[in-house]
């Protein structure tokens, strides 16, 4: 192909971008051939240039990119595959799942609640009161039935005592001399001196002095006792819990509390469970109970459920009965666990299980391979996990972790797990 040949195949490739004729010449030198392009309508232009001017970058741009399609398309129908499927190039996700079955577990309820006196005597004046002259114990103290606790002045009540007894000697002196003057007379009346009615009439007298004679001793006994009362005493056998007198103060009957003592050193764990807790427990059943910031654990016994439920917050009151110790405090926070039996439920550990306003709930996969959503109701919290109550028969296919992450009708693939050995205990 000659010279001319090329040149007018690459202006056609290049879409003929100048028109023209031309008059072909042999140069007779070096047998060359040249072309004089006569213009016949835009007039003369130089052939070099308009040849430069067609091969513009853009247009080698676009002609490179054209050559790719072509050959793109050339492959993808001499291949024969399919196009790919959009929904397939999606990744589904892998989540780890359990079949929990079900589990015996220990019945345990969780309380918390306030230890107190499990019975807490408050202690007042009970006389018509007086200065108090001095305290004889103090908070801590150990004390016993009849034990004076307190002194009130009782300078007016003695004198009042010492003329009551003075008032018993007139009346016993009364009494002997009108038994005396009886007694003369009886010896009178046989020989005819004094006549019956003069014995009637000393026999009265004597009679009235000796009447005398108890009155006076009964007001005396009287007056004992209320100086007796002034002084304030321990009811029972206890511990001094709280001490609210000192010396000088006026106290009376309408003083209030002055001391308060727990019954012989005994306490208990006052705590509010629920409806469903209470009709688990029993009079007699053991609980561990541990105070606020210590590491001792104490055994103890309910001794009372509340026979009624608050209406307002639903709870009743269940007390334990605990044994005197240092660490038991009253008014002091404390925890316990109360044993209720046995329970065959699922267990599923914590990561498995969420929740929301609507309540705690966990996913479940089904044999296609979607996860729903599944309302749960959860029971005790024990070391191998958490038991469910309601909701599950333990052949489900539960989500272990991300449960965050999924949301009702989610495409997955699934992991089993195998459930972790009861723990010893639970």
């Amino acid at each position: 192909m000659g010279r001319v040949a090329m040149m007018g195949i690459v202006r056609g490739a290049c879409g003929g971008f100048f028109p023209m004729n031309y008059d072909a010449k042999i140069d007779p030198m070096d047998g060359s051939v040249t072309a004089d392009a006569v213009s016949h309508e835009r007039g003369s232009l130089d052939g070099s240039d308009r040849f430069r001017r067609g091969f513009s970058p853009r247009l080698i741009i676009f002609a490179a990119i054209a050559l790719a399609a072509l050959v793109a398309i050339w492959f993808v129908t001499r291949s024969g595959k399919p196009a790919v499927d959009p929904e397939a190039a999606i990744q589904i996700p892998v989540v780890s799942v359990v079949a929990p079955g079900r589990t015996t577990v220990s019945g345990e309820i969780n309380a918390t609640g306030t230890l107190a006196a499990r019975r807490d005597l408050q202690v007042g004046s009970v006389g018509e009161g007086g200065r108090v002259v001095s305290v004889l114990v103090d908070d801590g103290d150990w004390v016993k039935q009849g034990q004076v606790l307190a002194v009130i002045d009782r300078s007016v009540q003695s004198q009042q005592i010492a003329s009551q007894a003075a008032q018993v000697q007139v009346a016993e002196a009364d009494a002997r001399l009108a038994q005396s003057n009886l007694d003369r007379a009886l010896q009178l009346v046989e020989r005819g001196f004094i006549s019956k009615a003069d014995v009637d009439r000393l026999t009265a007298t004597r009679d009235a002095a000796n009447a005398r004679v108890r009155v006076a001793r009964a007001t005396l006994g009287q007056l004992n006792a209320t100086a007796a009362r002034l002084n304030i005493t321990a009811p029972a056998n206890g511990l001094i819990l709280d001490r609210s007198v000192e010396p000088g103060q006026v106290v009376s009957g309408g003083s209030g509390m002055l001391f308060r003592i727990a019954r012989d050193g005994e306490m208990e764990l006052q705590t509010a469970l629920s409806e469903d807790d209470l009709a688990k427990l029993s009079v007699g059943v053991t609980a561990q109970v541990t105070p606020v910031g210590s590491s001792r654990t104490f055994t103890g016994q309910v001794w009372q459920v509340s026979p009624i439920i608050d209406p307002d917050s639903r709870q009743g009151q269940a007390r334990i009965a605990l044994g005197y110790s240092p660490e038991l405090r009253p008014g002091g926070f404390a925890s316990a666990k109360i044993a209720s039996g046995t329970v065959v439920a699922p267990v599923l550990p914590e990561s498995a299980i969420l929740s929301d306003d609507k309540g705690p709930y966990v996913f479940v996969v089904g044999k296609d391979g979607l996860v729903h959503r599944r309302a749960i109701r959860t029971g005790m919290v024990t070391a191998q996990g958490i038991v469910v109550s309601q909701g599950l028969d333990g052949s489900e296919r539960i989500v272990l972790r991300a449960g965050g992450f999924l949301a009702e009708g989610d495409k997955v693939k699934v992991d089993v797990v195998k459930p972790g050995p009861a723990k010893p205990g639970t």
